[in-house]
């Protein structure tokens, strides 16, 4: 069966519901990607630390609920998950303010077992990660990683990157350049954006963001409703079905990213999975919240 591994962090989500009312979820870009895996039928694995509270342990039974398996969850002492509350605009654009400085997850590739969880990576299909994982690190602890996910890849372990920029995550923006520029040079698949590129590498044209990456495979998502992927050196514009509803786009480009996948791994072309990723998220933004309801999976993107 096929096996992905998603590496980052969960928080708790608070989140506009009713008048002044807060809802509370929880939610984290590449744990958003592995709910929405495991409801396509992927065997997706979360790996990330928690602390010993109650809330971590609601998170690892929910996880555990939407079949995401848990096997690489540490569990630090003392320490609890991070926070986030969102604010979003009529439009359905949304803004994050965090509490996180503290947070277990930071922590993950500190404890004496994360030599055997680093290796454990090499036994995945694939490796799923971000640019807010990496944030979350020392830059010893990152090139851990990074060095990891190269010795999986001798292998047969393909890596996913999705360049997910979170400014708040990098308080030096040439580090992040640095570290974004690593990764990329590791990557099988980038799932990019221009909104996270540009500030990082400059306004460009879309074909010269693209240049920058050497994977075989690569989506950038544009800013008008599209794509453009590029898959062993030929280039193919998708564009995305109009959505009439957007009230919140938390996870759009999380839920992109997992029927992306999802659809790759299940041998569809790229830019069939290009506009499986489109169909889903088109979905997500026309809900509250990370994660969407399971009955509102949309059918053509789920398993049979």
């Amino acid at each position: 069966m096929t096996t992905v591994a998603c590496i980052g962090e969960c928080m708790i989500e608070l989140s506009q519901g009713a008048g002044d009312q807060l809802t509370r979820a929880y939610g984290g870009d590449t744990l958003n990607t592995a709910v929405y895996l495991a409801r396509l039928g992927v065997n997706a694995d979360y790996i990330t630390a928690l602390g010993d509270d109650p809330f971590s342990d609601e998170m690892v039974e929910a996880w555990k609920g939407e079949g995401v398996g848990t096997t690489h969850v540490s569990r630090v002492r003392g320490k609890l998950p991070g926070l986030y509350a969102i604010r979003t605009s009529e439009a359905g654009e949304r803004s994050f303010y965090y509490w996180r400085e503290n947070a277990a997850a930071r922590m993950l590739l500190e404890p004496p077992e994360t030599g055997a969880m680093l290796a454990a990576l090499s036994g995945y299909d694939m490796v799923y990660l971000s640019g807010v994982t990496l944030s979350l690190y020392s830059a010893d602890g990152r090139q851990r990683l990074i060095d990891a996910l190269r010795k999986a890849r001798e292998g047969s372990t393909r890596v996913a990157f999705d360049t997910n920029f979170r400014s708040q995550g990098w308080p030096v923006l040439d580090t992040a350049r640095q570290v974004y520029r690593d990764i990329l040079a590791v990557a099988d698949i980038v799932l990019a954006s221009v909104d996270d590129l540009t500030p990082l590498f400059g306004a460009r044209m879309h074909g010269e963001l693209i240049d920058r990456m050497a994977a075989r495979e690569v989506v950038l998502k544009l800013a008008v409703p599209g794509s453009v992927v590029r898959h062993n050196g030929a280039e193919h514009t998708v564009k995305a079905e109009p959505v009439s509803r957007v009230v919140d786009t938390t996870a759009a480009g999380d839920s992109f990213a997992a029927a992306y996948l999802a659809a790759r791994l299940d041998s569809a072309t790229p830019v069939e999975a290009a506009r499986a990723g489109h169909r889903l998220a088109g979905v997500v933004v026309g809900h509250r919240g990370a994660i969407i309801p399971r009955e509102d999976m949309p059918p053509e993107v789920s398993p049979p």
